[in-house]
């Protein structure tokens, strides 16, 4: 069965929106990679500061291929979000503060799932 990898990420009041924005936009850089099935980014609700990104693969090896390539691209490519000025005004090529202060990644294999029933 597939595992996944949750990224626990511990992020300010003042840096939400940040975060939400660059998640935004590299929407969809990680949906053909080989072995992906799933993301959702989790925003806390209330009385905690910390986000969730969920990920499912096929595989572990599925997940070590797309960071060693395609996801340690896009963690590096922030700075490219918003034009010539990067995030939090960086300058262009210049890598952003990190909108996050702490994260840890859990990784669960999946030993049972269900879905809604059709029909």
């Amino acid at each position: 069965m597939s595992i996944v990898k949750i990224n626990v990420l511990t992020v300010p009041e003042e840096q939400r929106e940040t975060l939400e924005k660059r998640f935004a936009n590299r929407a969809g850089t990680v949906d053909s990679s080989d072995g992906f099935e799933w993301f959702e980014l989790l925003r806390p609700v209330e009385g905690t500061d910390t986000y969730l990104v969920y990920t499912r693969w096929r595989a572990e090896e599925d997940f070590q291929n797309w960071m060693s390539g395609m996801g340690q691209a896009a963690h590096r490519g922030a700075s490219q979000e918003g034009g010539a000025q990067g995030s939090a005004g960086s300058p262009q090529g210049e890598r952003p503060r990190p909108a996050a202060t702490d994260s840890t990644l859990w990784t669960f294999e999946v030993v049972q799932q269900a879905g809604p029933k059709e029909g």
